[in-house]
């Protein structure tokens, strides 16, 4: 497991685009966490390290942003889901197994159904308000 402590979103988002070079196509990364903890920041970031120069947002109201880049970023609000039946419509399933990297925000509905080799990554406030502890853990999502 490694762990990055974070003192504002800027330094989450540098951290995220560092990390997204390791990305080589084909990862789900399940983000957990509370509101506000910087997992939209995150994966701005991570657009940022996979040369993705459109605007990234949460995809809050639409579930699903795509973004083109060195590799394809599928983001994912997994906020309102709440069965397998929500999850297919959601078209989740029809992105797995290629080059997409996938980042699904609010893993935590959606745990019993993710990729056993995904890559959890966890974000928690720290001491001060704009501290964040992101734990990554590869692998650790079944």
């Amino acid at each position: 497991m490694s762990v990055f402590e974070s003192h504002s979103a800027e330094q989450t988002e540098k951290f995220a685009e560092e990390f997204a070079a390791c990305l080589k196509g084909g990862e789900v990364l399940a983000f957990f966490g509370g509101l506000g903890v910087g997992k939209t920041a995150f994966v701005k970031g991570l657009a940022k390290g996979l040369s993705i120069t459109s605007n990234v947002s949460s995809p809050t109201f639409t579930l699903m942003n795509e973004y083109e880049g060195r590799l394809p970023l599928i983001h994912f609000d997994m906020y309102r889901i709440s069965c397998l039946d929500d999850l297919y419509s959601t078209g989740f399933f029809d992105f797995l197994g290629n080059e997409n990297v996938i980042a699904a925000e609010w893993s935590e509905n959606i745990q019993s159904f993710l990729p056993d080799d995904c890559i959890r990554i966890e974000i928690s406030h720290g001491r001060n308000d704009n501290d964040r502890i992101i734990k990554i853990n590869e692998n650790s999502c079944g």
